[in-house]
């Protein structure tokens, strides 16, 4: 895996056409595949337990609100993107573990940023909202 930088600047047209013609940066892609809320939050907390597996029946109960189904959907989502890696045991009663891969791991200090920022920024949201609602 080659080391990439992120640049400081936006693209130049001639740059984005560049990578979508080389198929290497599909940024609107990446977004809709990454860019929900629950696979943030399942990502948040497989990196909240560096070095170990979650089992599928703790990381329900961590992420507060997602169903079984949609726990599912992320997972196998964010397998089939090289971010996790299931672990499988052929036991009874059947046991499946996950982890994030080095590639997830590379995505999660982004993804804390990320979430500092909310934390950081929330209630001026909120009061921006409130008071455009109020001026509408």
């Amino acid at each position: 895996m080659s080391e990439q930088s992120i640049s400081p600047r936006p693209l130049t047209k001639d740059e984005t056409v560049r990578a979508g013609a080389a198929g290497s940066c599909n940024q609107h892609e990446v977004l809709t595949r990454l860019g929900d809320k629950w696979t943030i939050m399942v990502m948040l907390q497989l990196a909240a337990v560096p070095g170990q597996r979650m089992r599928f029946s703790a990381l329900k109960r961590k992420v507060a609100g997602i169903s079984q189904r949609m726990l599912t959907i992320t997972l196998r989502m964010l397998e089939r993107n090289g971010l996790v890696i299931r672990h499988y045991f052929a036991e009874v009663p059947l046991r499946v573990e996950y982890e994030l891969s080095p590639l997830g791991h590379s995505l999660v200090p982004m993804l804390e940023n990320f979430s500092a920022w909310i934390a950081a920024n929330w209630q001026d949201m909120e009061d921006a909202r409130l008071q455009h609602d109020r001026e509408a």
